[in-house]
């Protein structure tokens, strides 16, 4: 994985989770659907979770490359 696979990764998931976010927000004032809240909040706290650790996983890239003296296709 490249860095900037692992920043696409990580962008897909934070917009993932803003997404199950916003749904939660918008049944929880739904008075037939607060039986959704919570699932929904907990797949969006995942999805945040997966962002982190692409960014981690970034992150981590980037110093590799920075140690190597290089950039990251080699150059």
């Amino acid at each position: 994985m490249t860095r900037e696979e692992a920043l696409a990764k990580a962008t897909d998931a934070a917009r993932r989770a803003a997404a199950l976010a916003g749904e939660a927000e918008r049944h929880a004032h739904h008075p037939d659907h607060p039986h959704k809240v919570a699932p929904l909040a907990a797949a969006g706290a995942l999805w945040a979770d997966v962002a982190r650790a692409h960014v981690a996983i970034a992150t981590e890239l980037r110093a590799e490359i920075d140690l190597a003296g290089g950039s990251e296709d080699g150059r």
